[in-house]
Order: structure tokens, then sequence, then C-alpha cells
């Protein structure tokens, strides 16, 4: 009975303990934000500029995000680099000059160090540390949020800056403990580099960054083995330095450039590369109206480029399988192995269903003598060995292993953190099939809570710079205009969330997107158990912000606001 009362008290004790080093660490905020990628450091910079006060968690040692922890070899933007770009300032945007048409991680990562620096905003970030959970306290009307330092946030607002692309999703395969090599993933690559000059790589995923970085390895490796499962549709970058003059004519055109990137569809509008020179990319021609004859000719002359043209090809089954069939006659021109170019063509799903990619000499690396495709499609993956991986066509011996195999998107990072809302209901239950939000800015239950470019809006469809701004600012107006009218709550009306996401499916039906055919992470096919559900938002970046825009203008429509103590 004694030691049973004695560790009773321990327990006691610990609590309390527990307890006064939280109360100790106690830290009082307007407004806390996850996350010190873009959308982050951008939150810092636009609410600070209101005079509320902010703190920043991130998990990294520095800003950044993405472009923070995806460092793997041929790191690229899939976005010209004038365009994937902040305009909040003027002089920012004049005074920053890119050097590529598409930069490359050291670039964009240098570019967000640039914004830190001369926004003065790390003095506000709480670097190496993760928010373990964030609960709302409905009696006090705020979020407290724990870090895994021992720190404790509290404040009105907390905004998740996560990031759609910041969790790397690693397959759990038989005997994925047992290589003895190194293991990379091209979510989370070493800062210092790896040097692949004298060992034989294999690498599981040909998906975006599979195929950025497959040429970039075969280049430094003694051999390199890629175990592809589905192929990809991927387009030549054609990436090029940039030159002073095109510099300074986007510069001097930046205002309308800006103007229409965010009236657009993606966000991008590809100034400087449109047909017959035109200043913006626009594709109006019909592939359903051109002959057998005429679309072999087409790919005799362009390449993959023939198929850039034609605006029916996103819209119309029919012309998108014309299309995919003129991309797999352009394959089989570029592959000297027969057998090699059949286990590159993509079949059986339409080009536009996953997220495009763009490349530099991807193809071209299959002929390399150093080089080895094993298509999963002929047998699969069994298990991985100590020297190697085991498939239904045999073993295939490496040295280093390279895991290209994507995100949990969209959903991963916020479902990872321990999120509570009004009633003490998790997020991830509540999100048990499938996202649900407000125009991806709220979640029924969840007052006081914003996500930036999460699901239900343009997010991963768009040109994320271009998204970002538009939810900064929506969100960081919207809680000036709370302070402003004497309001402590806002909340996303359950009837409003119900049909912005009937409407977000509703608008992603009889796409390409949605095509049965199609298992892309857009869908979370890529996560094993991960419900099927489409989460970004198809209607438009320009369609979307003037939807905002229309619910800001009356008075948050859709949204439930009260007063203290209401």
């Amino acid at each position: 009975m004694q030691s049973a009362s004695l560790n009773e008290a321990r327990d006691k004790q610990d609590k309390q303990d527990k307890q006064d080093k939280q109360d100790k660490n106690r830290q009082q905020f307007d407004v806390v934000v996850v996350g010190a990628g873009f959308s982050g450091m951008y939150l810092l910079h636009k609410l600070r500029g209101l005079g509320f006060s902010v703190a920043v968690i991130e998990a990294g040692d520095d800003v950044g995000g993405t472009w923070y922890w995806n460092r793997y070899p041929g790191a690229r933007c899939d976005v010209p680099s004038m365009e994937y770009s902040f305009s909040f300032d003027d002089d920012l945007q004049q005074d920053w000059d890119w050097t590529e048409v598409m930069a490359g991680q050291p670039e964009i990562l240098k570019y967000a160090n640039h914004i830190a620096d001369r926004y003065d905003l790390r003095r506000d970030v709480r670097f190496n540390t993760r928010v373990n959970s964030a609960h709302f306290d409905a009696d006090e009307q705020h979020w407290q949020v724990t870090t895994d330092q021992g720190d404790v946030y509290q404040s009105r607002f907390c905004v998740m800056a996560t990031g759609c692309l910041s969790v790397p999703n690693t397959p759990t395969i038989d005997g994925h403990d047992d290589f003895a090599g190194p293991i990379y993933h091209t979510g989370n690559w070493p800062h210092e580099g790896v040097d692949f000059s004298t060992v034989r790589v294999g690498i599981i995923g040909t998906g975006s960054s599979g195929i950025q970085a497959i040429p970039v390895i075969a280049e430094q490796a003694q051999h390199l083995t890629v175990f592809q499962r589905t192929p990809n549709y991927t387009m030549p970058a054609h990436n090029r330095p940039l030159s002073d003059e095109f510099l300074n004519k986007a510069k001097a055109n930046y205002e309308q450039i800006r103007a229409d990137q965010r009236a657009s569809m993606t966000g991008i509008v590809s100034y400087g590369f449109g047909f017959g020179g035109a200043d913006y990319f626009e594709p109006t021609e019909s592939l359903l109206e051109t002959t057998a004859e005429q679309r072999a000719a087409l790919v005799e002359k362009k390449g993959f480029g023939a198929l850039q043209q034609f605006a029916d090809i996103s819209l119309d089954p029919t012309a998108n399988e014309l299309a995919c069939e003129m991309y797999r006659d352009q394959l089989a021109r570029l592959i000297d192995d027969p057998q090699t170019a059949d286990a590159l063509m993509p079949k059986g799903y339409p080009i536009g269903c996953k997220r495009p990619v763009i490349d530099t000499n991807y193809y071209a690396t299959f002929n390399r003598d150093n080089v080895t495709l094993v298509d999963l499609r002929r047998g699969g993956i069994e298990k991985i060995t100590a020297t190697g991986v085991q498939t239904a066509q045999g073993h295939y011996e490496f040295d280093a292993l390279v895991y290209a195999t994507g995100f949990d998107a969209m959903t991963g990072a916020l479902e990872r953190i321990d999120i509570r809302g009004r009633n003490g209901e998790t997020l991830r239950d509540v999100w048990a099939a499938g996202p649900r939000t407000y125009l991806g800015l709220q979640v029924h239950g969840f007052p006081n809570m914003f996500t930036v470019t999460g699901p239900g809006s343009p997010s991963v469809l768009s040109n994320m710079l271009v998204s970002i701004e538009q939810h900064v600012d929506w969100i960081s107006d919207c809680i000036d205009h709370m302070r402003a009218h004497q309001l402590q709550v806002i909340e996303a009306a359950a009837a409003a969330e119900e049909a912005w996401v009937a409407h977000v499916n509703q608008v992603a039906e009889n796409t390409m997107f949605t095509a049965p055919s199609c298992n892309s992470w857009y869908l979370g096919a890529n996560i094993p158990g991960k419900p099927r559900i489409f989460m970004p938002y198809v209607g438009g970046v320009g369609t979307y912000r003037d939807k905002c825009d229309e619910v800001a203008a009356a008075g948050y429509a859709g949204f439930e606001l009260s007063a203290a103590g209401t």
C-alpha cells in the first residue's frame, strides 16, 4: 500500500513538474504560424506589418520549406522563375535577378534566404522545433500549441503553413531494414550532398523528383538501376540562362504579368514563351481536327512540343488519347532499345491526370550503358535485401538506395500533428473519410485555425507562389477585419463547408484528373489506406480568387463570426 501511495505521489509530482515547466515556457502571441517556407515567411511579414505579434515554428534550422528539404540532384522548379516569385513588394521583384528560365533548388533557396534577410524574419522564427499538438480552448477562445522542445504557445489564431508536399512517403517494403548500404529519400536529402561517383545506385520511383534526379545521378554513378512502377508523361524543360534583355522586359511588364497570373487558370502565363512570338503561351487549336498524317508530321517536326498547341487535349478524352499516341511515337524515336522504349511508354491513363512533369535529358539517360530500367509491370518488388532489391524478375544489386517515392500530399503534415478543435475531436478523425474544408482555408469545428493552400483550394494545381500570396493576403485581411470589429472567433459554417466540398468534387468530375484509370497523389492513391478523394480545386486560380473576394466582401459569408464571450 505504501509503495502504491509513493507511486501515486511521484506521478502527481511529475505531472505538476510538467505543468510548471509548461507554465514557465508559456508564451502568448496574437498568431502562431507553423512552418517557415514561403507561406510562413510571407505571413510573418504581412501580419507583423499589421501590428500583430507572431511566432513562427519551424522544424528545420533555417527558412525555405520545400526548398530547404528537397536538395536532391537535379531539383528544380517547374514554373518559370520570373513567375515563381512574390509580387507584394515591387522593390523586391525589381531587385532580384533570376539566372535561369526555371531555377534550380540552390537558387530558389537563395531567394528564400534573401527574403528572410531583407525583412529580418528570422528573429521571430523558432527553428529546430516541431509542433506536437495544437488544441483549441473553447472557454478561453484561444489555441494552445505545444512543441517537442517543451514550449507552450497561446494565441488567438493558429495558421498552418505546413506545405502541401512536406511529408516524404517511404513505402513499407518487406526487408526495408535489411539493406546494408546508405538509404536516401529525395524529400529529405543530406544538406552536404552525396557522392555517388564510386558506387552503384538503385532508385525507386519515377515521379517528378525521380525524373529530375535520375539523369544527374546517372552521370555520377558507376551504375544506376531504375525501378519504375508507372511510367510518367514528361516534357523537355528547355531550360536555359535568362538574358538581361528578357529580365528587363519582364520587369518592365511585371504589373500586367501579375494581373494576368492572378486571373489565369494555374497562376502561370509563361510570359515570353508564346506561339509565333506572342508574349503569352495559350493553346488554341483542336487536335480532333487534325488527320493522322498531320499528327505524324507534327511529331516529326516538333517532337513533344507538337502537343502544346492543342486546347482540347485537357478537355476531350478522344483528343487526349490521340495526344498519348503522339507522345508514344516520339518516345520511340528517342530510345535506342525497343524493349526499353516500350517499358517507358505510359499506357492506360491520360495525359494530365497526374502532375505535369518537365525534365532535362530524362529519356536520353536510358540510352546510357550504365543505366538499367526495371519495368515493375513485368514483375514487382518482392523485398529489399542486404545487397539490393528482389523482384519477380530477378535480383538487382547496388551499393546505395534512393527512394523517389513522393509525399503524403496536402494532408500528411496536418494529420501528423495532434490538432483538436472545439469539441476535442481530432482533425485526423474529422478527415477520416477525406479532407473537408471551406475554400481550403478553414475546417468546421476548428475555430480561428487557417490553412494555407489547404485541400479544396487550387494549391498544387497552381503556381504555389501565386496561391500562397493570395491565401496569406486573405487570411491577414480577415484577422485584421476581426480586430477592427472587435470579433474574437471565426469558424467555417458546416453548411458552407458541405457546399464547397460538393462544388470541388463537381468541378473535378469528367476531367482528366478523376479519370477511372488515373491513380494520382491528387487522390491520395500513393498512400496505402488513405481515402480516395480529389483534394485540390480544379476551377482555376482566377475563379477561386473571385470567390474568396466575394466571400470577404459579403462580410465573410459562409463563416460564423462572434465577439468575445458569445
